[in-house]
């Protein structure tokens, strides 16, 4: 027999987690996943984020909390590319989809660019199993990370072309040898990710109802939460296949699009369009565990 808990969480974790400033997360923020895992509220991260980084700032902090033996986790980290569970008795090994990887010569390639050029604002993220990131050095003010950026995601995608691997950055398409377009230059406030154009958090979503079902859990409904606009893809695919779904938009600053479903913003809660990020996230995990704790 499935149990059918109101609602599962499908959470992005840099903007409505994890501090995109410091990269850690609030203690608040631990306590409150706990007590709404705790009250038989499903918990699924769906991330760019490598699973060492959710091992962590998410995982162990949580077990330094006391998180029970009774609950599991989900983390899918790397855009689907890769997954894990725990619970606070064990951690699964983590499963690395091997088809989904850039080759590793390019990530070495890449390694070396950093290195020799843009070491003073941004750092290569070795952490990562199948995508190749780089990421803003917290030392730096991110105005001078953004104004070195656009410099090198064209590195990159030159290095690309060079290797006759076919890429897309926005609007940019790069053909590769075989005239395809197999990888994508993804930049997002913090860092650039380069990854197959099969990842996405629409293959989150997808792996997290897979999980669910495992488990023998189906949510009633679901809301997801984000800070860019390709978070809004998890939504747009638990619509698409059936899941009543809202979705929190934690940065709204680059425009909430239509949907044919709800989303939400920090305004929903009665807060200024000041209140982003991870403070809007905490505002919402405390919403839910009111919402939870009232109907007990």
């Amino acid at each position: 027999m499935d149990l059918r808990p109101p609602f599962a969480l499908l959470l992005d974790v840099d903007g409505p987690i994890a501090s995109p400033v410091s990269r850690s997360v609030k203690p608040e923020i631990i306590s409150l996943l706990l007590e709404l895992g705790e009250a038989g509220i499903p918990l699924v991260f769906n991330t760019g984020r490598s699973d060492a980084f959710i091992a962590g700032q998410v995982m162990e902090p949580m077990l330094a909390e006391g998180m029970p033996s009774s609950l599991t986790v989900h983390a899918i980290c790397e855009k689907g590319a890769t997954w894990f569970s725990f619970s606070g008795a064990t951690a699964t090994p983590v499963r690395v989809d091997r088809e989904l990887a850039v080759p590793v010569g390019f990530a070495d390639e890449v390694r070396r660019l950093v290195e020799e050029k843009y070491a003073d604002y941004m750092f290569f993220d070795e952490t990562k199993r199948a995508m190749v990131s780089v990421e803003q050095r917290i030392d730096v003010a991110n105005s001078e990370y953004r104004a070195v950026q656009e410099h090198f995601d064209a590195d990159a995608m030159a290095i690309m072309g060079r290797l006759g691997l076919g890429a897309v950055r926005l609007d940019h398409h790069l053909p590769g040898q075989d005239d395809t377009v197999d990888y994508r230059v993804d930049p997002t406030i913090i860092s650039t990710d380069i990854e197959s154009v099969r990842l996405g958090k629409d293959l989150g979503a997808s792996r997290a109802c897979e999980l669910l079902r495992r488990d023998g859990i189906v949510p009633d409904a679901w809301f997801t939460m984000g800070d860019s606009r390709t978070d809004y893809a998890m939504a747009d695919w638990l619509h698409h296949n059936d899941h009543e779904v809202s979705h929190v938009d934690v940065r709204p600053e680059d425009g909430v699009p239509e949907k044919p479903y709800e989303i939400l913003t920090a305004g929903y809660l009665g807060l200024g369009p000041e209140v982003i990020h991870d403070d809007a996230g905490l505002a919402f995990l405390r919403e839910w565990r009111h919402t939870v704790l009232a109907k007990r």
